[in-house]
């Protein structure tokens, strides 16, 4: 079939690929790597490849929610992807501001997965990619967490009051209330869908994320704090396919 939106090919991707929500961000990531070519950017799909430290990685954006993130995982699958992770930022439900959130599953209340498969169907992150994953945030001296988190799709109706939600009558809290009680961690609106894709594609996939935001906005990272987040859970995720890499080739 080939790449519809992407515009890559299985000679312009490597088998490692990063998914990052917003474009802007994809620069941040590659300038970290070296020998980084553009292949191509249409939408909100700005799509490179590079190494890092001798590692061949693609890097692309999926933009905001789970239908876009569903075309980048099933264009990057049809050019030979292996190897899938969600790096991105995620609103936090208990009091771990600035912490790196690596789930171990998570709870869909998105409803793009289910369009491929039933709702009972896990998605669920791969062992080992959340070992290494673990093993480079120790490395860098950050704190992790590897709890269940939640994808929702409703970003002004599921976790955060506006206007409109408020006039609609629309009990933000109330669900919000609902996910601590399951001791869900966090929420964001990708991973449920990546994870679900992953497993039934049969590759290895995770989600590393930064808690940027507490519920409904209450506390966030600001200015500088921000910016060394973003980079730090770069660092973690490039030094974690560097780690995974590494033992695959024992």
């Amino acid at each position: 079939m080939g790449s519809l939106y992407l515009g890559v090919s299985k000679e312009t991707i490597s088998k490692y690929v990063i998914f990052s929500g917003d474009p802007g961000r994809v620069r941040k990531i590659v300038a970290h790597m070296d020998n980084v070519k553009e292949i191509a950017y249409n939408r909100e799909f700005n799509t490179y490849t590079g190494y890092y430290e001798g590692v061949k990685i693609t890097v692309t954006s999926t933009g905001i929610g789970g239908p876009s993130a569903a075309i980048a995982m099933e264009e990057m699958y049809e050019c030979g992807m292996e190897v899938a992770v969600r790096l991105g930022t995620i609103m936090g439900l208990t009091d771990n501001l600035g912490h790196v959130v690596i789930p171990r599953g998570c709870m869909k209340l998105e409803s793009t997965s289910k369009t491929y498969v039933d709702a009972s169907y896990p998605a669920v992150a791969d062992y080992d990619l959340i070992n290494c994953m673990n093993e480079s945030s120790k490395k860098n001296g950050l704190v992790y967490e590897n709890p269940i988190i939640c994808s929702m799709d409703g970003y002004y109706s599921e976790m955060k009051e506006l206007r409109l939600s408020k006039k609609m009558g629309i009990d933000v809290k109330a669900k919000i209330e609902d996910l601590k009680r399951y001791n869900i961690g966090g929420i964001d609106m990708e991973s449920g869908v990546v994870l679900t894709l992953a497993n039934l594609m049969n590759i290895k996939g995770c989600v590393v994320t930064m808690t940027t935001v507490l519920e409904n906005l209450k506390d966030y990272l600001k200015d500088e704090d921000r910016i060394k987040a973003e980079e730090d859970l770069i660092k973690i995720v490039l030094d974690g396919i560097k780690v995974y890499a590494s033992k695959e080739m024992e």
